[in-house]
């Protein structure tokens, strides 16, 4: 995305974006016959400035994803408050001793992944009296680079979540392999999800949602097809 000249144009631009982005949803749904209405897209802004999420806020969008719970703290309190109904996504893996800030912080933590993770959670739940919805996430190409329980580990691992520690698991989250068909890997999370009950499952983002969606997905993670080519770090 170009350089704006002001935050006007910086609006317009994102919200043609997400423009583009629903329509291709919606295209998406459609051909397998499902109602557009009934998938979320997540904004991915993690490592993005705060005023190109405040550009999206502007354009009308309230879900968004972060990747890091320190980037977020920095970010978005301001933009909560300044935008209520704001709805924060935890996408990327969560350190046990960051729980009680993303407990406080996020509406939404999509990287429960682990029991001892679980076991934080549900004391920091129980301590905040706040209860942020869960997704576990499976690691469905069993990547030893990427966190996730393991497709053979996760009915015993959702069951522990809900059953022994009382925790409000509504779903499941994978990230493919870059080298693998991603169908292969959203039609296991949608089955796994099935034997289990629940509902909601997040797959795909900027390369693949629309595959996502064809397969059942109910919220898709969509960052630089909206906001561009993410910062780099030093």
């Amino acid at each position: 995305m170009p350089p704006m000249t002001t935050e006007t144009d910086l609006s317009d631009a994102i919200a043609l974006n997400l423009s583009g982005v629903r329509a291709r949803i919606a295209g998406a749904a459609k051909d397998v016959g499902r109602d557009p209405g009934d998938v979320s897209l997540i904004a991915v802004s993690k490592s993005h400035p705060a005023d190109r999420a405040r550009a999206a806020l502007m354009a009308g969008h309230r879900v968004f994803g972060e990747n890091r719970v320190q980037e977020a703290q920095e970010k978005w309190p301001p933009l909560k408050e300044a935008y209520p109904g704001s709805e924060l996504h935890l996408i990327g893996p969560l350190q046990t001793n960051k729980t009680g800030d993303a407990v406080a912080l996020f509406d939404v933590i999509q990287t429960l992944d682990r029991e001892k993770l679980a076991r934080i959670l549900a004391g920091e739940i129980d301590k905040q009296d706040r209860r942020p919805e869960l997704f576990v996430q499976v690691n469905t190409g069993e990547e030893e680079q990427k966190t996730g329980v393991l497709p053979l580990d996760a009915d015993g691992f959702i069951g522990k979540c809900i059953d022994d520690y009382g925790l409000p698991v509504v779903g499941l989250m994978c990230i493919p392999p870059v080298d693998e068909s991603p169908a292969l890997h959203f039609a296991l999370l949608a089955d796994i999800a099935k034997r289990n009950g629940l509902t909601r499952l997040s797959m795909g983002m900027s390369a693949d949602f629309e595959t996502g969606v064809r397969l059942g997905a109910t919220e898709v993670r969509v960052g630089t097809a909206i906001f561009g080519a993410r910062a780099q770090r030093d």
